[in-house]
């Protein structure tokens, strides 16, 4: 099979690392406290792939209480103290990327909606940083964060690479969202435990390719 892409662009949360439970579980923790009730399901529902500080409108609306910056730094530190003691990488992500950034000679990138220390951290805690130091980008310092595509922008010319060459690996439709209007291919990582209705979802949202194991990757990537 000839290689069919020239870099791969992964998302962090969800595609590489197991955190999205841990953090959902921090901020519905903290939406109770405002007042706002909601199950695990319908956080993961609401939340997942979207920066939270992008959602105060919304939480606002919900609590009818302001969100303070205060607030959102006490967010930061319980998730962060959480992610610290109990983050692993995502079931076959090390040796999948370690056989790709060998295969793609380096030409690979995360591109994450999180703050890059967040980011860091958890690729240095699952022992993926070395494959992706100095090519780390966070929606926190771009103009827009996923949906929109600068994540995934901002990493190709660095890598010498165009859109058509690129292939975007995402988990939630907000990211399969950015990396369609990025111009890049979408592949959906869809593990069992992601719900019955998320392939249909992603696919809906541009994902050409559904996957549901992360050791997969390196056969379909060509």
């Amino acid at each position: 099979m000839t290689q069919r892409f020239d870099a791969v662009l992964f998302d962090c949360d969800g595609v590489l690392v197991d955190s999205e439970g841990i953090t959902n579980g921090v901020l519905r923790d903290m939406l109770q406290e405002l007042g706002w009730t909601l199950t695990r399901e319908e956080c993961m529902r609401i939340f997942l792939g979207k920066a939270v500080k992008d959602e105060k409108d919304l939480i606002e609306a919900h609590t009818g209480r302001e969100l303070t910056e205060e607030w959102f730094v006490r967010f930061r530190e319980r998730r962060n103290e959480r992610l610290l003691a109990g983050v692993q990488p995502i079931r076959g992500a090390v040796p999948a990327v370690e056989a790709i950034s060998d295969r793609f000679a380096g030409r690979i990138a995360c591109c994450s909606g999180a703050d890059r220390w967040k980011v860091e951290m958890q690729l240095a805690k699952c022992g993926l940083l070395p494959f992706f130091e100095g090519r780390i980008y966070s929606g926190h310092e771009m103009p827009r964060s996923k949906p929109a595509p600068d994540v995934y922008l901002a990493a190709m010319e660095p890598l010498g690479v165009v859109a058509a060459g690129c292939v975007v690996i995402e988990d939630t439709v907000t990211g399969v969202t950015a990396g369609m209007a990025a111009g890049a291919t979408v592949f959906g990582y869809s593990p069992a435990e992601a719900g019955h209705d998320t392939p249909a979802l992603l696919r809906a949202a541009g994902a050409s390719l559904i996957f549901t194991d992360m050791s997969e990757l390196p056969a379909l990537l060509g």
